[in-house]
């Protein structure tokens, strides 16, 4: 591998993480056109193993509007980042996987509270595996495709 080649990868997998960082920090200020714009225009995410719905990037931020305006607070922890650019000629490619574990509390409104209870407090917490499918455009690496897999999550009941 040559320099060059070498320092594109680096500069790849810099980029996608960062597009991953960004898709996390998206989620939890709940910017959907930021959402929206990490996407490549065919792009499509699949949250049903985490009771949600499958569909394009324009029919997953109508869903995630909704839903997560449930929560006050949210916070995606994206961890175990594992980049795989595809090759080509021995060179990077135009398109890498990502899979990386993640672990999101959040704060679910209207729970019934204790007194003592702290409000800023997460009560709901989820975490699993995302499959993150990202493509090189004119604009940069944007995300194709993102698959949930939901592991186990826990909702702490008012006073415990």
């Amino acid at each position: 591998m040559t320099q060059r080649a070498e320092h594109s990868t680096v500069m790849d997998r810099l980029a996608i993480d960062d597009l991953v960082t960004g898709y996390a920090i998206a989620l939890d200020d709940g910017d959907w056109p930021a959402y929206r714009a990490l996407f490549t225009a065919d792009g499509r995410a699949d949250y049903r193993s985490a009771g949600g719905i499958e569909g394009t990037t324009a029919e997953i931020a109508a869903w995630l509007t909704e839903v997560l305006g449930h929560f006050s607070i949210r916070q995606h922890l994206i961890v175990n980042r594992r980049i795989t650019l595809a090759r080509r000629d021995g060179a990077p490619g135009d398109t890498a996987t990502v899979q990386a574990d993640y672990l999101n509390p959040m704060r679910l409104d209207g729970m019934p509270a204790e007194p003592g209870d702290d409000p800023a407090a997460p009560n709901y917490t989820c975490a699993g595996r995302y499959a993150f499918t990202a493509r090189r455009t004119p604009d940069g690496w944007r995300l194709s495709e993102v698959v949930v897999h939901e592991k186990w999550r826990e909702v702490v009941p008012a006073g415990e």
